[in-house]
């Protein structure tokens, strides 16, 4: 997975019954949700009411490893910080950890979309700044 190329921002996770299969560990498509919580906390960490008005974010693609499991009441890092932009897109990447080791490594590709038009926006100096880019 790519290391970190802008400011990681991580949020806790807790495994709950309503995550857990039959197979007695968190469902695969429970990940998937968590690695959008984590980009949605992300954003709501970052951002103003103003600019959650003028802007939302479509997934346009998502790439997920499993390399661990997890398991009811484990306690889980989610640690997400941006890629590269292009235009309208960025990709994301998410890996969430237990007890310090790697269970899943993700990469979306997201666009940035004009809240009211729904038409895709250009991601400038401003947005990947606020986004942890460090004016790169």
């Amino acid at each position: 997975m790519n290391q970190p190329s802008s400011t990681p921002f991580s949020i806790e996770i807790t495994a709950m019954p309503e995550d857990i299969d039959e197979l007695n560990h968190v469902n695969n498509v429970v990940f998937v949700r968590w690695v959008q919580d984590v980009a949605i906390a992300h954003w709501m960490a970052t951002s103003s009411e103003a600019l959650r008005d003028s802007y939302s974010w479509m997934l346009l693609r998502h790439e997920i490893d499993y390399v661990g499991q997890a398991f009811l009441g484990d306690r889980l890092i989610g640690t997400t910080w941006v890629g590269e932009a292009k235009g309208a897109t960025f990709e994301r990447f998410v890996e969430l950890k237990k007890d310090g080791k790697v269970i899943t490594k993700s990469r979306t590709v997201w666009a940035l979309l004009d809240a009211k038009t729904l038409k895709p926006r250009r991601i400038d100096q401003a947005m990947n700044a606020l986004l942890g880019k460090n004016g790169r």
